[in-house]
């Protein structure tokens, strides 16, 4: 039983993790990409804008998803405490209170991904519209 209780503390935390990891990683690269992007390169704004929205999509996927994983785990933990009950035979207050707040930590967890991403992710949009909006003036420009 606490090899299950492992798995799903090692398992869930884990992969918050990873998706943690991912999401700045991208937020990163993007930051990157965004303060050497040519906007000349590109001819048209759609062409610009595709290349700018490039793998946002992964930071705002982690942003909303995290905090249903850290849920699952959650979950799992609160299933595997009734579990350990079941097979004591014994309702010990302090085993389930133990139990319960141990397992509300991939909530937290979860959280701790999710609100990091999603202030990343809105960044990141806002500094994409900004682009699109001074290329859209660039050629508004030309056009004159």
């Amino acid at each position: 039983m606490n090899n299950l209780t492992q798995l799903i503390d090692y398992g869930v935390i884990g992969v918050l993790g990873l998706m943690s990891v991912a999401a700045v990683a991208v937020a990163i690269e993007r930051f990157r990409f965004f303060a050497k992007v040519e906007p000349d390169c590109y001819k048209t704004v759609q062409e610009y804008e595709a290349v700018l929205t490039r793998r946002l999509y992964i930071v705002a996927t982690i942003g909303t998803n995290a905090p249903y994983v850290g849920l699952l785990g959650t979950v799992l933990g609160i299933m595997q405490t009734f579990y350990a009950m079941g097979l004591t035979g014994s309702a010990d207050v302090t085993a389930i209170m133990t139990g319960l707040a141990l397992a509300l930590k991939a909530t937290a967890a979860g959280l701790v991904t999710a609100i990091p991403a999603i202030v990343l992710y809105n960044i990141l949009h806002r500094k994409v519209n900004e682009l699109i909006l001074m290329k859209e003036a660039s050629l508004a420009g030309e056009k004159l």
